[in-house]
């Protein structure tokens, strides 16, 4: 007899919240709901209703979905060249995926924490920088939380 393990379904609040309308556009950000999912059009669709994205919920309320912590003498030395990696990695991800944001970079004098919308932009950037700068990458996954949290590192 065959063991089956049930999984139970990880719900991420704010995006099951409510059902939008086909064809809403978010008041502030002018992604559109369309064919199930939030996403970048050249035009809205004529009689799309009033609405806002998950994501900017997510930014009004402050209330990020993942964060990536930066640190390391690396880090503080290069800390512009490095979010400008950042930044371009999670301008590239909102082109693809109008729900997936950065939504506010932190820096404190050691660290420096970068907060997103969803939950693979944090593992998107620390991929991204160990290809291009080495250093550790730790991935930690809050399956009930629905929160992702990626620690980048290198001293030098």
């Amino acid at each position: 007899m065959k063991s089956h393990l049930i999984q139970e379904e990880v719900h991420d609040t704010y995006q099951t919240r409510k059902k939008f309308r086909e064809s809403s556009v978010c008041r502030q950000c002018d992604a559109v709901y369309h064919r199930g999912r939030w996403q970048w059009m050249e035009e809205t669709p004529r009689g799309a209703s009033d609405d806002l994205c998950p994501a900017c919920h997510r930014i009004e309320d402050n209330y990020p979905a993942g964060e990536i912590t930066l640190g390391g003498a690396f880090f503080a030395a290069h800390r512009e060249e490095i979010l400008r990696l950042v930044r371009n990695e999670g301008a590239a991800e909102t082109a693809e995926h109008a729900l997936h944001r950065i939504m506010g970079i932190e820096q404190g004098p050691v660290e420096t924490v970068v907060t997103t919308t969803d939950i693979h932009l944090p593992r998107r950037i620390g991929h991204a920088l160990d290809h291009a700068y080495k250093g550790k990458t730790e991935v930690h996954f809050d399956k009930e939380g629905h929160f992702a949290r990626v620690r980048w590192h290198r001293d030098h």
